[in-house]
């Protein structure tokens, strides 16, 4: 087999750095060597990478995307193809899709379909939950078979009414099925009934721009729902993971079942960290004007920077209130998804494309002193390892973990442009941001896929990684 030296570098791991060597074989790590240890010239290898005054660090782990999602009438603009080739060119080596089930449909041709999808044309590796849009007896006899299959986290909505919307009493049954199986309880959590009545109230009252689509999903609406998720979990004993976080209120609702011994976790994910809903209604362009907003519609949607929510997800990131920075990425492009919202708000496709930059966006908090350099991989990679069944394969640089390995370069720039990005979309929720640090190499399992700014990968490098159950557990 090959083997791939990494040499001069600081490995960054969440709990601290050191200065060493890694020595990989075929797929995985077979060695850290510290300076002094073992004399260079004795190891022998097909490939040497130089990582002199840059961070070597465990490969990224997106676990929150949406490739080819069908939504309002449309679907997702990222296929597994350019989702995860986008994904290898920002640092992240691997992602978990979600497989779909909506009303109406079976649980298993969901998964089948979404394993059709991606199989032969991932650039890294990639997993599934599993979305229930509908819970009767056949989902929940697949949830036992679905465990074999590594499938062992599953996601329900308490919005989207007739799409995906799961009602209390069919969210107690499957967190009744999911305490005893172990699996990890994956939730939307917004009140979907009682924001199509304010959405509609809105539009009747002319109120149709993309900022109104924030107003509709108050946060009210958020930490209610979060709070009755978090009291189902704790009557069946189901371990629950709250997904895109947005509200400091439904923050607060976590911490305080955190608190209490629950095994309640949550996620963020970057446009809730720096972006916001006053951003959102003063956007304009030449193109598009007040519809320019749209670009920023994602549920849940973005929070008001003057009652400080952002700062609040920082916060809980440091403390570890939430756990997780994942993208949520979903993306739509403007021409042809985003305007069949043109005339009102409720048809905008909802979804922000991050999954190339959320390894950078991440380390930009690094540098403005919001996290360290070790939180950054554990939020990032380790804890998400950790959470979906992965660590020790997945989300450290040690002996026996696949050799998925990132070199940052702390000294480099990176700057974000649709003109640059790689994301099958023809706008960027990023446009202009500047970054202080940049991806210089990246490796999944051994192979060099990104350097020097060239893609060395191709398409089925991906491998589908059959997961475990959560190793984080209280």
């Amino acid at each position: 087999m090959a083997t791939t030296l990494i040499k001069g570098g600081t490995v960054v791991s969440s709990t601290g750095r050191t200065e060493a060597d890694i020595l990989i074989d075929g797929e995985k790590v077979v060695a850290l060597i510290s300076p002094g240890t073992t004399p260079l010239g004795t190891i022998e290898a097909d490939t040497v990478v130089d990582a002199t005054g840059k961070y070597v660090i465990p490969g990224g782990i997106d676990a929150h995307t949406h490739f080819e999602l069908p939504f309002g009438g449309t679907e997702a603009s990222d296929t597994f193809e350019t989702g995860t080739r986008a994904a290898a060119w920002g640092g992240t080596t691997t992602v978990v899709d979600f497989a779909v089930q909506t009303t109406g449909t079976k649980v298993e041709d969901g998964l089948a379909k979404w394993h059709a999808k991606a199989e032969g044309n991932c650039a890294i590796d990639y997993g599934f939950h599993q979305i229930l849009g509908g819970v009767d007896e056949d989902s929940l006899k697949a949830m036992d078979r679905f465990v074999d299959e590594g499938i062992t986290s599953y996601k329900m909505f308490m919005a989207y009414p007739g799409v995906f919307y799961s009602d209390d009493g069919q969210i107690l049954r499957a967190m009744q099925k999911a305490a005893d199986l172990g699996l990890l309880t994956m939730m939307h959590a917004e009140n979907g009934p009682a924001i199509d009545v304010l959405a509609a109230q809105l539009v009747e009252a002319g109120k149709t721009t993309p900022y109104y689509h924030g107003i509709a999903r108050a946060w009210q609406m958020e930490e209610e729902a979060t709070h009755r998720a978090i009291m189902l979990g704790n009557l069946t004993g189901a371990p629950l993971y709250v997904v895109h976080v947005s509200a400091k209120q439904a923050v607060e609702q976590l911490a305080w079942a955190r608190d209490k011994g629950q095994n309640v976790f949550g996620e963020t994910c970057p446009q809730y960290l720096y972006l916001s809903l006053e951003e959102q209604l003063g956007a304009s362009s030449k193109e598009w004007g007040d519809f320019e907003g749209a670009k920023w519609v994602c549920s849940t949607p973005l929070r008001s920077r003057e009652e400080g929510h952002q700062d609040h997800m920082w916060q809980a990131l440091r403390t570890n209130d939430l756990q997780m920075v994942s993208t949520d990425h979903c993306p739509f492009c403007m021409k042809g998804q985003k305007e069949l919202g043109k005339e009102e708000f409720r048809k905008i496709p909802n979804g922000i494309g991050s999954v190339e930059h959320r390894m950078d966006l991440m380390y930009q908090g690094v540098v403005t002193g919001e996290i360290t350099l070790e939180r950054w991989v554990e939020l990032t990679s380790t804890t998400p390892a950790r959470m979906f069944g992965m660590y020790g394969a997945k989300g450290v640089v040690a002996p026996g973990a696949d050799g998925d390995i990132v070199v940052y370069d702390p000294k480099g720039h990176t700057s974000i442009s649709a003109k640059s990005h790689h994301m099958n979309m023809d706008h960027s929720a990023w446009e202009g941001f500047e970054i202080d640090g940049h991806v210089d190499t990246v490796l999944s399992r051994g192979k060099v896929i990104i350097d020097k700014g060239e893609y060395l990968g191709a398409k089925g490098d991906g491998k589908f990684v059959k997961r475990g159950l959560s190793q984080y557990l209280v």
